[in-house]
């Protein structure tokens, strides 16, 4: 059986939107920021979004990202969802392009899947996000923006 590889998926149009990087950037986080374990990141429309928050975090409204952390100790790490309606709108919003957006995004979910939560853990995951962002050259990600 092969190995377990990061994957991207893609549920929904991305116009504008290179998904080569994307792919790349995603195998990027799994060597550098996961330890080299691998997880799956879904492209899908604010609907799916939707559906997904109402159905595993009881919130009926679309969301940019969301991550499902596996319960595996080791191995494969877990998996993604981003919205690419929301990034889109969100790209226009902070000035940048939809693939730094996206990147944005994905570095949020995979802190998430390591376990770190900005709401409850005193800066860790806002720390690890900023020493990420400088490392990759992103612009101000989801942390950051809450605080502006």
């Amino acid at each position: 059986m092969p190995a377990e590889q990061t994957t991207l998926l893609f549920h929904s149009a991305t116009p504008g939107f290179s998904r080569r990087p994307a792919r790349a950037f995603a195998k990027r986080l799994a060597s550098e920021v996961t330890g080299g374990r691998p997880f799956t990141c879904l492209i899908t429309g604010d609907l799916e979004m939707q559906r997904l928050n109402r159905d595993f975090r009881k919130q009926d409204h679309a969301t940019d990202v969301l991550s499902f952390p596996s319960r595996q100790t080791l191995g494969f790490l877990g998996d993604i969802a981003i919205s690419f309606e929301h990034a889109q709108r969100q790209a226009a919003e902070y000035g940048h392009g939809i693939g730094q957006e996206i990147e944005i995004l994905m570095l949020h979910g995979v802190l998430h899947l390591l376990g770190m939560d900005h709401e409850n853990d005193g800066g860790r995951m806002a720390r690890a996000e900023k020493k990420w962002r400088a490392a990759f050259g992103l612009p101000n990600g989801l942390i950051g923006r809450s605080r502006l």
